[in-house]
């Protein structure tokens, strides 16, 4: 049984993640096909048959197990893929069963970047720094957190952190410990987040019926937010022992679907009954620990996440410039991809340049501001060099190469392939990715030159087998008469960034769209804060996240980009269905919709949506008047109609939606 990969693309397109429902008949049929076509019908059976079985044998890479003696007799050990590695073949539960100690170290892309922005802060700034001697209690730092401006920042910068920064304010190091564990399953479950707000505003008194209760919920308003808050309720209250109240914690750690934790249900609310509480307050008491069967913090847990949250502000805050080149050179990892990091450090003030033959190294690296640079936060920034890594289809030997070689500069694209002995195909790339600049060749002259080698070789190659050249260190390539060739079109290097580097520091496709979506009312997304609450709105941009938290019933949170900012929408289940195929498809997308503002928190609930897609192929045409334009995002999906309720539009030649397809990625979808 085959199927053409555009046919299970589709299949899979309208799917949210990974999904126990499997796809349904309006479901094929919104992707073009036939329900009731045999072979299909017979696929998506056995699909749902697989449904449920293991995927794959995973690996704890950071899990250690510690034994008395030998621990080759009391467990058998397999070699893993790596070399030098090798992995227990039991799984956690079986050495918990047999009470073997097991020691799980968290490994965080943070860590690696907070490394290497203390290493650029000693060698630009002089700036000796340690997690624990970085400047505490800065008001600046608390000031950009409370404005939920903590794009790349650690723990705080999803959408769901973001909407809770300008609500929970956060104002000293605890403040980020609550922060960081209330925006969590567990309390989300539990209905803890709600009433903690109000009493952090003063708008609800503090409900501790017992002085036992609350030496124990002090620190938290009442509300019970960490494990060892709910181990504590159930002795002091409950009259759990201390084992007990360890299995209960046991019981709190493990996934919803093991179910265990209700096995204490009536033990706890009893024991309360018994030592004089009301079966109301102790039924509401354990939903709120029941809770942290949805996923919960202990506080050590949330403490140590809280200061790597505040280290990562302090960094953004003062040394942005440090930030985002660390930061590019720690991914993958985080919430958002390297163009929304160029883009956000662009947006601070900071300059970010090309990748260039001359200039660029394999990582990301920083080159001193020009004369009367901006400064941010009244530091001097350093301008953002984008690094080899940026360029897809280079690797690493490829960029070695290049430095190794360098030497004073490369003057000729002939001195670069010969002294570099990169192939033709890399030299494309290069040239794809505009990086010829610093020797006087745009991307279109660059291709130019460079074609010539498909027919001669490089002169790396020709020199080869001819020692005489070699020798006298000329080229054996005959100058070539010099050709007038057509100026690119800025739509035309936009699309060519994006296929090349994944973002492009020209323009932002939606800044060479604005006119057409300036005709049909599309505001952008920087209008909105500006705006009263309740308006009927319209906005349009690149599709950079879509976030369906299994908290928010069904509810899905869209973030767009335009060239001004970004637009956070969100989309109700009813919404989602009826324009299902738009919300997965789109690469771009337009919303209508009612605003919501609050507290600073701005989202616009979508009413109808649009793919807009399609105007992404004439981007090659456009040639906007002179203006200097943000970095744009990177993170989209494929193309479907405008809008499947109406007439579809004119179908795009299939050259232009492949290059649609190959220019911007898809989008990042998160639970």
């Amino acid at each position: 049984m085959l199927f053409r990969s555009e046919v299970i693309g589709a299949l899979s397109g309208m799917l949210w993640w990974w999904s126990s429902d499997g796809v349904e008949d309006n479901h094929i049929r919104d992707a073009g096909l036939d329900p009731s076509d045999r072979t299909l019908r017979l696929a998506i059976r056995l699909a749902r048959e697989l449904t449920g079985f293991p995927r794959h044998l995973s690996q704890h890479t950071g899990g250690f197990v510690i034994t008395r003696g030998l621990l080759e007799d009391i467990v058998p050990i397999g070699n893993a893929a790596m070399d030098e590695r090798t992995m227990i073949e039991w799984d956690k539960d079986d050495l918990d069963q047999l009470g073997l100690l097991k020691v799980d170290v968290l490994a965080l892309g943070m860590l690696t970047c907070i490394r290497k922005s203390f290493e650029l802060l000693k060698h630009l700034y002089d700036k000796d720094l340690t997690l624990t001697t970085v400047p505490w209690d800065d008001e600046q730092v608390y000031d950009m957190i409370c404005a939920a401006d903590t794009v790349g920042v650690f723990q705080i910068e999803s959408r769901a952190q973001m909407s809770m920064l300008p609500r929970l304010k956060p104002r000293c190091y605890y403040d980020l410990v609550i922060e960081v564990a209330i925006v969590r399953p567990g309390p989300i479950q539990g209905d803890m987040v709600h009433p903690y707000l109000r009493r952090r505003d003063g708008k609800e008194n503090e409900d501790c019926p017992s002085e036992e209760l609350k030496a124990v919920l002090a620190r938290t308003k009442g509300v019970p937010l960490f494990q060892e808050q709910a181990m504590r309720i159930a002795i002091v209250a409950a009259g759990f022992s201390p084992g007990e109240a360890d299995r209960l914690r046991r019981a709190m750690a493990t996934f919803r679907h093991v179910g265990t934790i209700q096995t204490f249900r009536d033990k706890f609310i009893e024991g309360m009954v018994k030592n004089n509480y009301e079966r109301d307050f102790a039924e509401r008491c354990f939903r709120q620990i029941e809770g942290f069967g949805e996923y919960g913090f202990p506080e050590s847990h949330a403490a140590a996440f809280a200061l790597l949250a505040y280290v990562s502000s302090w960094i953004k805050c003062r040394h942005p410039d440090v930030f985002a080149c660390a930061l590019l050179n720690s991914q993958p990892m985080g919430f958002y991809a390297p163009a929304q990091i160029v883009r956000d450090f662009r947006d601070h003030g900071g300059e970010a340049r090309e990748v260039d033959i001359n200039h660029s190294f394999q990582d990301c690296t920083l080159e001193p501001g020009a004369a009367g640079a901006v400064k941010v936060k009244e530091q001097a920034t350093a301008e953002l060099r984008l690094g080899f890594q940026q360029v897809k289809g280079l690797s690493t030997d490829d960029a070695k190469a290049i430095t190794e070689a360098r030497g004073e500069g490369y003057t000729t694209l002939d001195e670069f392939a010969a002294r570099t002995s990169l192939p033709v195909h890399k030299l494309k790339i290069l040239a794809e990715a505009d990086a010829f600049r610093s020797i006087g060749l745009d991307r279109r002259q660059a291709l130019w030159a460079v074609s010539r080698y498909a027919e001669t070789g490089t002169p790396a190659a020709m020199l080869k087998g001819l020692p005489l050249f070699a020798a006298t260190n000329s080229s054996p390539l005959a100058s070539e008469a010099e050709v007038s060739l057509p100026t690119m079109k800025l739509g035309e290097h936009v699309l060519a960034d994006y296929i090349a580097i994944r973002m492009s520091l020209k323009a932002h496709p939606m800044a060479l769209l604005r006119p057409v979506f300036q005709k049909r009312d599309y505001l952008p997304a920087a209008r909105l804060r500006t705006l009263t609450t309740g308006r009927l709105v319209q906005v349009a941009g690149i599709v950079l996240i879509r976030q369906r938290p299994g908290t928010a019933s069904g509810v899905i949170f869209s973030t767009l980009e335009d060239e001004t900012g970004i637009a956070n929408i969100i989309i109700w289940p009813k919404v989602f269905e009826e324009y299902r195929r738009i919300v997965l498809g789109a690469r771009l997308l337009g919303v209508r919709g009612r605003l919501q503002s609050e507290q600073g928190v701005i989202h616009v609930i979508a009413q109808e949506m649009f793919d807009m897609s399609g105007h992404l192929g004439g981007l090659a045409d456009i040639e906007p008047a002179a203006g200097d334009f943000l970095s744009p995002s990177d993170e989209v999906r494929r193309s479907v109609e405008e809008d499947h309720r109406g007439s579809r539009p004119k179908s795009l030649p299939p050259t232009e939606t492949a290059l649609i397809a190959q220019t911007l990625p898809k989008g990042r979808n998160f639970h």
